[in-house]
């Protein structure tokens, strides 16, 4: 619901006042150590396998931060307090959810990924399948990265800026975000995009922590008083089957669907692990970005429900964050908040075009014309880059026209992607399953989420959306199952041969024990906060 309201950022004005000298040098040594960064990494002139896998050289740091920022929004910083003052933690699940998902994915997942050397996720869908399926998921993907990543981060930063230097046009805003994005991401390609998330995190791990300590402080650091100010219920991160904003079924059968789907089969998301010089580092990264995935619940989720008490005047959940740094931060605090605003808006945006970048180019273009090297590749991946570019930022101003929209694709991302997660699963558990009942399986389910979802808007059917998610994931299924009968189609050896692959990038001795105690330390937590 975030994007239901055009002024989230506006009420920064609200008791704030003007930025003090000391925030502005924060935010200003911020941008210039950006700056920085791009045009040290930018130097390199990369071709394609530089340019969208970095060389295939991250260390698991670099993963893992990487990971980290690229997820972390606007919507993030925003959003999470104030449905924790709303409705409770248990918006948190979404955060601990997706600890376990990469946690499976560095085990289960990432050694076939790297084994086969592939360069996008769909490209293993076109080996297990054929390239109808590759492209399926890519168009997919795309659409995905820039009409709702890409813009909508475009049109959150501009919403951000205009706060503190309110005569700034939205859509001139709009478009020098989208150039200073575009211009570094097609320049540097991954490795500027990583590199830069490095510092991104950094300070939106800094920024968050020092306002959480300070509202906690509020309460003398005490859990007893903690839990005195507030509805029992809000300290729950399972929630009944009843609850409007996320029932227990929903975060059991839905959420690691949308979490598998982002986490694993995202693009925007696993071109770090391809990137990744070899499965030690992807491994570890993906086992660091889980760790720090569950520091949103203490960062951000826990001081938006402790605003219950400090703040009894609020009207609205978008409130929270702001005037908790209106009232609680010390000058230079603010400044290093709005470098953390502008930092995860950033790295949502350049990873959003690097993606699509890479997916156009290699999956579209690099088929059809074979013969281009990787220089040329290269050269016509940043000119794609500069076009999504201009696509988002075109498209970014009419968000403000439809307040409702974002609200509409964020619930239609739970019946877009379960039916490519489901293809996905059974392209490695069901070895019978051939190509052609892949493809029908997928825009059986696609068709028929589609109809859940109209009936769903007009009133006919009322299931929250991670319900839905996971029903239509088991409905995708049963079409596989079905289609396989019906086309009697048997998977070349060739293709099953995918699967195999994992041999050839070895996962260290140490990752599975590292991935339980990972998985201990998350059950743990859900434990302590149920």
């Amino acid at each position: 619901g975030f994007f239901l309201h055009l002024s989230p950022f506006r009420v920064f004005l609200w008791g704030m006042g003007a930025l003090a000298t000391l925030d502005y040098i924060v935010l200003a040594a911020y941008v210039l150590v950006l700056i920085a960064v791009c045009v040290r990494v930018s130097r390199r002139s990369p071709d394609s396998d530089e340019l969208f896998l970095a060389g295939r050289t991250l260390g698991a740091g670099v993963v893992g931060l990487s990971l980290f920022a690229s997820n972390i929004s606007s919507t993030t910083l925003i959003g999470l307090p104030g449905a924790a003052w709303s409705s409770g933690i248990a918006v948190a699940n979404y955060e601990w959810m997706a600890a376990l998902v990469l946690v499976f994915t560095a085990v289960f997942v990432t050694p076939t990924l790297l084994g086969n050397r592939i360069t996008t996720l769909p490209e293993l869908l076109e080996r297990r399948f054929d390239a109808r399926m590759r492209k399926y998921l890519s168009g997919v993907s795309v659409f995905l990265s820039i009409v709702l990543d890409t813009a909508g981060s475009l049109f959150a930063g501009a919403l951000v800026l205009q706060v503190f230097f309110p005569g700034l046009p939205l859509g001139a805003t709009i478009a020098a975000l989208a150039v200073f994005a575009g211009l570094y991401t097609a320049a540097g390609g991954l490795r500027a995009v990583v590199y830069t998330d490095v510092l991104q995190s950094i300070v939106l791990l800094a920024g968050s922590a020092m306002l959480a300590w300070l509202v906690f402080a509020e309460f003398d650091f005490s859990w007893a008083a903690v839990k005195a100010s507030m509805p029992a219920d809000h300290l729950s991160l399972i929630r009944p089957m009843d609850d409007p904003n996320l029932p227990w079924l929903g975060t059991l059968i839905g959420l690691p669907i949308l979490g598998f789907y982002y986490w694993t089969m995202n693009q925007y998301v696993s071109q770090r692990l391809l990137g990744a010089r070899d499965m030690k580092a992807a491994g570890g990264g993906a086992l660091l970005a889980a760790g720090l995935k569950l520091l949103p619940l203490f960062l951000m989720v826990l001081p938006g429900a402790m605003a219950i008490s400090l703040l009894p005047d609020l009207q609205r959940g978008d409130e929270v964050f702001p005037r908790l740094l209106a009232e609680y931060a010390p000058a230079g605090l603010v400044g290093l908040v709005l470098a953390a605003l502008l930092a995860a808006i950033m790295s949502s945006v350049d990873s959003a075009l690097n993606s699509a970048s890479t997916l156009i180019t290699l999956d579209f273009v690099q088929p059809r014309r074979p013969g281009l090297d990787t220089r040329a590749l290269a050269r016509l991946g940043r000119w794609i880059t500069l076009g999504l570019m201009a696509l988002a930022a075109l498209w970014a101003p009419m968000i403000e026209s439809f307040p409702g929209l974002f609200a509409y694709l964020q619930q239609a991302f739970a019946y877009v992607t379960p039916p490519l997660v489901a293809v996905f699963a059974l392209a490695f558990l069901d070895k019978r399953l051939g190509a052609r009942a892949a493809l029908y399986a997928t825009a059986s389910g696609h068709a028929f989420s589609a109809g859940w979802f109209v009936a769903t808007q007009l009133g006919w059917l009322d299931l929250h959306f991670t319900i839905v998610a996971g029903l239509l994931f088991v409905v995708t299924v049963l079409f596989a199952f079905a289609w396989r009968r019906v086309t009697g189609e048997s998977p070349a050896p060739a293709a099953l041969a995918v699967l195999d692959q994992a041999a050839a990038s070895a996962s260290p001795a140490w990752l599975r024990p590292a991935a339980l105690a990972m998985t201990v330390a998350t059950a743990a937590l859900v434990l302590a906060f149920w």
